[in-house]
């Protein structure tokens, strides 16, 4: 993330979430330090794993206090081992203490969907099948879930409700049929815009064919269904799979030539890589 998303789209949020944990004071600290006094902090990891947020984890200081300064040995991306120095913050020890928690409640939380979503991704070495996330995210911690899943090796499906039309099931019911509803779509939607389809059945995938859906998600198919789909689709519009995908079965989702697999389980389950800020002192 560059510098203008990080003020456009980051530093309210995390302003945010400071607030919530210090809605007045940080009574401990403020007990403990009377005055401001420079001191260092190191940043271990406890866990292996894949490294995303070290500028979100940095930018919650720099809310602060703008002369705290971080120093890192890694970068986003890289993977971490247990026990490593990933970097060294410097600053006044009340913003140190202060911010603690938020900012590792983000890089946590980041390498965690950044290390679920590399173990994933890695199963579809070798085939042109491409893992995307969906809109299943932690509300106010979309654009860090969203960049954790680019930083696994991952891809984004649409970031929100105006990125693009996706036709679901009660879009479907609400509109009357699913060429009905592509059809409002074409006519409303601006023409720059791809129109998704979610199907169930066979029957749906040909509608969704016949009125010209540009991508068609096969959802919650067996994979009989999917190979019978993918071939009436026939190369006429891309397509996704979704649903109870794990890595069990995943390479076998793959193997039927689809285009996407999308997973919730890339935001909505992922455990965090557990990282500590330890050995302030001083200097």
């Amino acid at each position: 993330m560059n510098k203008i998303t990080e003020k456009l789209q980051m530093d309210h949020l995390i302003q945010e979430a400071l607030r919530e944990d210090i809605s007045s004071e940080d009574v401990t600290t403020n007990s403990v330090m009377k005055e401001a006094v420079t001191g260092e902090v190191e940043l271990i990891c406890k866990q292996d794993g894949i490294i995303a947020g070290l500028h979100v984890f940095q930018r919650v200081f720099e809310l602060l206090d703008e002369g705290t300064k971080a120093q890192f040995f890694c970068e986003d991306g890289d993977a971490v081992k247990s026990g490593q120095l990933l970097g060294k913050v410097t600053g006044d020890i009340r913003v140190l203490l202060s911010g603690e928690r938020v900012a590792l409640n983000y890089l946590q939380r980041m390498s965690g969907i950044a290390t679920y979503t590399r173990s994933v991704a890695d199963l579809l070495t070798g085939s042109r099948t491409k893992l995307l996330d969906t809109r299943k995210t932690t509300p106010n911690m979309r654009i860090f879930e969203k960049y954790s899943v680019r930083i696994g090796g991952g891809y984004n499906h649409r970031y929100n409700l105006s990125d693009g039309v996706l036709l679901k099931d009660n879009h479907i019911g609400a509109a009357g049929s699913v060429a009905k509803a592509v059809q409002m779509a074409k006519e409303y939607a601006p023409f720059v815009r791809k129109i998704e389809v979610e199907v169930e059945n066979l029957e749906m995938v040909q509608e969704a064919v016949d009125a010209g859906a540009d991508i068609i998600m096969l959802d919650n198919m067996s994979a009989g269904e999917m190979k019978e789909a993918i071939r009436i689709i026939d190369g006429r519009a891309e397509t996704e799979c979704s649903g109870n995908v794990t890595k069990e079965n995943i390479n076998r989702l793959a193997s039927l030539g689809v285009d996407y697999i999308s997973s919730g389980a890339l935001t909505h389950s992922a455990p965090i890589l557990d990282i500590s800020m330890k050995n302030l002192h001083a200097v």
